[in-house]
């Protein structure tokens, strides 16, 4: 069997093929599918999975993933629109927003759509922690101001962050609703 895991973050697919070794091989594939504006990753990546799958051929399955920051100060914002933010807003100028707030939690959220010819199906991972002052070199994204357990996520080596990360929960259970049907 064979997965075509629609992105153009080579770590994204080599994360994906680390969850899925034994069960599916992944391949990665650059499609620019069309995202939809919506307050829901679950509509946005099913969405993109299903033109996908059409569009590249209905042979292979495929996996498309959305995800976002959600700030619980900013009632949610950024969700769904979150690279849009970071590329417009910045990493840094969202933390002001929330510098002040008392409440500065959030979560990381990804959605993963899995199509094929007969159904379309979406697998959740969430990460909780806090907003901080930016910090660390690493990772990518909001990573800087978003801290798990002490360490921002631009602290924690790749290993760490994988272990944790709401991609990989999404993936892992992915995975094991893969392996039963297959």
């Amino acid at each position: 069997m064979l997965i075509r895991f629609v992105t153009g973050n080579e770590g994204k697919a080599r994360e994906a093929r680390s969850y899925l070794e034994g069960i599916t091989a992944v391949n990665q594939v650059e499609y620019d599918y069309t995202e939809i504006q919506s307050d829901s990753l679950e509509e946005i990546a099913t969405h993109g999975a299903r033109e996908a799958y059409e569009a590249l051929g209905d042979t292979e399955p495929v996996l498309v993933d959305d995800a976002g920051l959600f700030v619980d100060a900013l009632e949610g914002f950024p969700g769904p629109y979150s690279a849009y933010v970071e590329d417009t807003v910045g990493v840094e100028r969202l933390w002001k927003l929330v510098e002040d707030e008392e409440n500065k939690r959030a979560h990381f959220r990804t959605v993963l759509a899995y199509a094929d010819a007969e159904r379309t199906e979406t697998f959740e991972g969430a990460v909780a922690g806090t907003l901080v002052a930016p910090r660390g070199e690493g990772g990518f994204g909001y990573d800087p101001i978003f801290e798990y357990n002490g360490q921002t996520m631009a602290e924690m080596s790749t290993e760490e962050k994988n272990a944790i990360s709401h991609r990989g929960r999404a993936l892992a259970t992915f995975a094991e609703w893969y392996a039963d049907q297959h």
